[in-house]
């Protein structure tokens, strides 16, 4: 009985252990999440890269739809930067991403020669590596949700692309979820590089 109760201290000190790092981890992410966020690019970057993010049919989910609104403003006020839409079509999309996003932005009056296109793409590591490949891009601003700029700009830096972060507001309704899934999306990242 004294072994049992020794085996069970030492368990539940390494699982302590465990739970304290796991915290410190995700506590240090986090701050680099929204130290990233709250960046402002600098202004007449010549691409902005805008990430894919669910089409819903052929409608925007509000992630994507926010991407694209805070594009638009960085647009507006930087008219010669050229607007690069990704994401390839997934499942429950009747449309690529990237054809949803270069809807909204000529619904929006950017010209046409001004949108390119890398529709491809299924994950946040091949529309920037596409993106890179098609159009040469050496310098672009990155836009996509708050909590995906972290991971977005370091597999911006990882494909060649120096990448200004201009963050979208994360819908409140998915926000913890996101959260959650990117801390495990960034850690794979620094585990395995992409």
């Amino acid at each position: 009985m004294n072994t049992w109760r020794k085996n069970m201290k030492k368990i539940i000190i390494i699982f302590g252990l465990i739970l304290i790092f796991s915290i410190i981890i995700i506590a240090l992410l986090h701050i680099q999440m929204k130290k990233t966020a709250c960046l402002t690019p600098p202004p007449n970057i010549p691409y902005l890269i805008v990430l894919g993010a669910k089409v819903n049919g052929e409608e925007m989910s509000l992630s994507l739809l926010n991407r694209a609104n805070k594009a638009l403003e960085y647009i507006e006020e930087n008219p010669n930067t050229v607007i690069v839409v990704t994401g390839g079509q997934g499942k429950g999309e009747n449309i690529t991403e990237a054809e949803a996003l270069k809807r909204f932005f000529l619904e929006n009056g950017i010209d046409e020669e001004k949108i390119l296109v890398e529709d491809l793409s299924t994950s946040t590591y091949e529309n920037l590596k596409y993106s890179k490949d098609l159009y040469n891009i050496d310098q672009a601003v990155i836009v996509t949700n708050d909590f995906h700029l972290y991971r977005s700009i370091n597999l911006a830096e990882k494909v060649g692309i120096k990448g200004h972060p201009l963050a979208a507001e994360t819908p409140k309704v998915v926000k913890t979820s996101l959260y959650i899934r990117e801390y495990a999306a960034i850690l794979k990242m620094k585990i395995f590089g992409t």
